[in-house]
């Protein structure tokens, strides 16, 4: 937080905004005027007590007269805005850092919450807007879920116009020279970050030499377990070096092979450490830990590998792997360098914090959360249609197209690339659900908030794209209903369907769906990957995980009737009857 706080204000100052700064820390002789340090006392629970933070904030307030008070949470001293009379007259935005994780590990920070969560519940409730860092991390927050819809995602950033200046490494600082892969971690030595897991990977690995940068009330059993891992004989694979300088940790990170951060818990929310790795072009290997954004990061740039939490032969066998494959080291890097420069700019930041800035300082009602959308497109050649289609994508919501193609072979695929979509060609056929299904895991890799998906026949569908984004809050899957083409056969096929799924659903095949992140996890799972449809199967599997199905009914804007169709509109109503009946049978006489 600090490191992105202060590359923040560098920022924002640079560009006209007069931001100052109330945070932790000693007075300095040489402190600007716009930044006020609060003296701490002690800490409780990793938790820093300034006893006299409200007084110099309640100061900072009436001094500086800000149009919007900006908080950074986690942080029990930003609590105290609570408190005061001027401080509840500024408009306020919370920029939520990570949620306090009720930890497995740790029972006091759990016990802690308890007694914090009210405060911090009355602060979110308080604020007209919440920016989260990353799409998983928005979707699994607990803490976030009651003002969604005052959520949006900006992601975290880094300064890239300033070098880190050049110095050389201390003796205590340097990887042994007959070392063949230089590993480095850098974090404060605590429990969630996972170090345990990474000192038993290395230790047994030769040719491998791991440093890790940082200090912590760990520390001890940290060595005492390196000690415990190291074969006699042998000198131990992985060294705790304490604490280093700013100038130090880039030159480790230039110096190193890999980065690594073996994270085990949610509080790990992004990893600043991550884009600074990137910006030496070093790869990064982290925990694929669920609702994080560590690994979001990583697979976003491409920057690295995913390992399961505390899997010890997995840690190994990708280091393992990387150990010996020099060119990808390099593809990770130079990926992760691009996408550094792309996304995680500390300018885009901003600028992006800047435009809502504006709504509240005017008093005017914030924007509303635009999220980043993608339209997965299936089909097969649609050369007369593909290209209307795709512009009229980007002229009603202007989200990211992806076209995946199922082996077309009257140019579709040239069409779409040339107005501006993303295409996939999968190497043998595919049915429309395994091509839906590749977009879908597209869309997760990508971090997208949320995915579309529509076959390029029902081309009247894109109309009403609009309108199922409004309505994304109600389901983690909003499912578009066209009564339209409800035929009287369908309407009895479905009215069998509610009663033997339990479903409240009018549509059981509609491919004209809204997917979240959490929908987009199970419907790219392995059991989804085995259906040979998107409907029903997918619908169970979503209730199964307990996600919510919302449908909304859609006017079909220019519906074109195909009657060679009607035909097989009977068809596959039977087929669904008779299906479905069998299953139930079955399902009966099991019980039986």
């Amino acid at each position: 937080m600090e490191v992105f706080l202060a590359d923040l204000i560098e920022a924002q100052r640079a560009q006209g905004i007069e931001a100052f700064a109330l945070v932790h820390g000693t007075p300095l002789p040489d402190d600007p005027p716009w930044l006020v340090r609060v003296p701490v006392q002690f800490n409780l629970v990793y938790a820093p007590i300034a006893l006299g933070f409200r007084s110099a904030l309640g100061k900072a307030i009436r001094h500086f007269q800000p149009d919007v008070l900006h908080l950074h949470l986690p942080n029990n001293s930003a609590l105290w805005a609570l408190t005061l009379p001027a401080a509840r007259k500024v408009p306020c935005v919370v920029h939520w850092h990570s949620d306090i994780v009720v930890s497995d590990i740790k029972l006091s920070v759990a016990m802690a919450y308890f007694l914090y969560r009210p405060f911090e519940h009355a602060v979110l409730d308080r604020a007209q807007l919440i920016f989260a860092t990353s799409p998983p991390y928005l979707e699994a927050s607990r803490a976030l879920q009651p003002w969604r819809s005052k959520c949006e995602v900006i992601p975290l950033g880094i300064n890239l116009h300033r070098p880190p200046p050049p110095t050389a490494l201390r003796s205590g600082l340097q990887w042994r020279p007959e070392t063949q892969l230089r590993l480095l971690s850098i974090g404060r030595l605590t429990y969630y970050k996972g170090f345990e897991t990474l000192i038993q990977a290395v230790q047994a690995m030769p040719g491998v030499e791991l440093l890790i940068a940082g200090e912590g009330e760990l520390r001890v059993s940290l060595e005492a377990l390196i000690r415990d891992t190291t074969p006699a004989g042998r000198e131990p694979a992985v060294r705790l070096v304490g604490s280093v300088l700013d100038a130090e940790k880039h030159a480790l990170l230039e110096g190193c092979d890999v980065f690594c951060l073996a994270s085990r818990e949610r509080t790990e929310a992004f990893g600043i450490v991550l884009l600074e790795a990137m910006m030496h072009k070093r790869p990064c290997v982290v925990t694929d830990l669920p609702g994080s954004g560590m690994p979001w990061v990583v697979a976003y740039a491409r920057a690295g590998l995913h390992v399961p939490i505390e899997d010890v032969e997995s840690w190994r066998s990708t280091l393992a792997r990387l150990q010996h494959d020099t060119r990808l080291r390099i593809q990770f890097g130079e990926a992760g360098y691009q996408a550094l420069l792309q996304h995680f700019d500390i300018a885009q930041c901003e600028r992006a914090l800047a435009h809502q800035y504006q709504y509240l300082a005017l008093g005017s009602t914030p924007a509303a959360p635009n999220p980043r959308v993608l339209v997965v497109i299936s089909t097969r050649n649609h050369a007369a249609s593909i290209q209307h289609l795709i512009q009229r994508v980007r002229a009603l919501v202007g989200a990211d197209v992806l076209v995946v193609d199922n082996r077309s072979t009257d140019g579709t695929c040239h069409l779409a690339e040339s107005t501006g979509a993303r295409v996939l060609r999968p190497l043998l056929a595919m049915t429309t659900w395994g091509s839906l299904q590749t977009g879908l895991r597209y869309g997760l890799a990508r971090g997208y908030d949320g995915v579309i998906t529509i076959d390029a026949e029902g081309r009247y569908e894109v109309e009403e794209i609009k309108t199922l984004l409004d309505q994304r809050y109600q389901g983690d899957v909003v499912v578009g209903f066209f009564p339209a083409r409800m035929s009287w056969i369908r309407r009895l096929a479905w009215q069998w369907f509610r009663w033997i799924t339990g479903f409240a659903l009018r549509d059981f095949v509609s491919g004209f769906r809204l997917y979240n992140r959490r929908s987009l996890e199970a419907a790219t799972s392995t059991e989804a990957t085995l259906l040979d449809y998107q409907d029903i199967g997918t619908l169970l599997l979503l209730r199964r995980r307990g996600l919510r199905i919302a449908e909304v009914a859609l006017s079909m804007q220019t519906l074109k009737v195909d009657k060679s169709k009607i035909f097989q509109s009977w068809a596959n109503a039977v087929r669904y009857i008779a299906v479905s009946s069998l299953l139930s049978i079955a399902h009966w006489r099991s019980k039986s």
